[in-house]
């Protein structure tokens, strides 16, 4: 079902930086004039966004070994999904995407304003992720009413699941995922900004450590501060 909350999405010029792969202090150093192109972006990309959040919420029947067994014969196998997420009494099954206009536009403009561009992409980037972190949020909110917690989220791709596995998982998990993006056989998500996650709720859940920890990335990547 689709989320009709309203959520704010909050990412500010750093974040867009952040999202075309550079370092915020350095580039504000170094080329402030990429800053002030960056922030232009940002303003730009508020009116070429179109957010939205899908999402399926099963009861946790059990566990089997590396499988979690869920409402309605359900299965999700994974070792390091089934670990962590034992516990929820639900699992949140979540897309989040910003649709493709901003893509297209970026497309459209590429050849000729290529440094533009670059920084539009990086404001989708930003866009996205602030989208999946208002989601969460509202699903954490969710579960503090109850009296719960919620576990980091996880998204296919993190260390112990791999896209190849985790994507068609979640796309059988959420079949409304389909009439809003596609899945290519390359495990690739059309539009391309958008993202699949994983919340566990529930009373017993002890959530430890945080999503850098499982990132591909964690060894080389200069965002870590950020993260925590």
């Amino acid at each position: 079902m689709e989320l009709q909350q309203n959520l704010e999405l909050i990412y500010d010029v750093d974040a867009v930086l952040r999202g075309q792969g550079a370092d915020a202090s350095l580039v504000r150093k170094r080329k402030p004039a990429l800053v002030e192109i960056a922030e232009q972006a940002r303003q730009a990309s508020i009116t070429l966004i179109h957010p939205k959040v899908v999402y399926q919420e099963y009861t946790v029947e059990g566990n089997l070994h590396d499988t979690l067994l869920l409402e309605g014969s359900r299965r999700l196998k994974n070792k390091m999904i089934t670990q962590h997420l034992a516990n929820s009494k639900k699992l949140i099954v979540l897309l989040v995407t910003i649709g493709e206009e901003l893509e297209q536009h970026v497309a459209n403009i590429w050849d000729t304003s290529m440094v533009y561009a670059l920084a539009l992409d990086g404001a989708g980037s930003a866009a996205v992720e602030a989208l999946a972190n208002a989601a969460c949020r509202y699903f954490e909110q969710q579960a503090a009413e109850r009296g719960w917690k919620t576990s980091i989220p996880f998204s296919p791709g993190m260390l112990g699941w791999p896209v190849e596995e985790g994507q068609p998982q979640i796309f059988q998990l959420l079949s409304e995922a389909t009439s809003l993006v596609k899945l290519t056989p390359s495990y690739i998500i059309l539009p391309k900004k958008s993202m699949t996650l994983l919340l566990g709720m529930g009373s017993d859940l002890q959530p430890t450590g945080k999503p850098c920890d499982y990132c591909m990335m964690q060894v080389s990547c200069k965002y870590q501060e950020h993260y925590t």
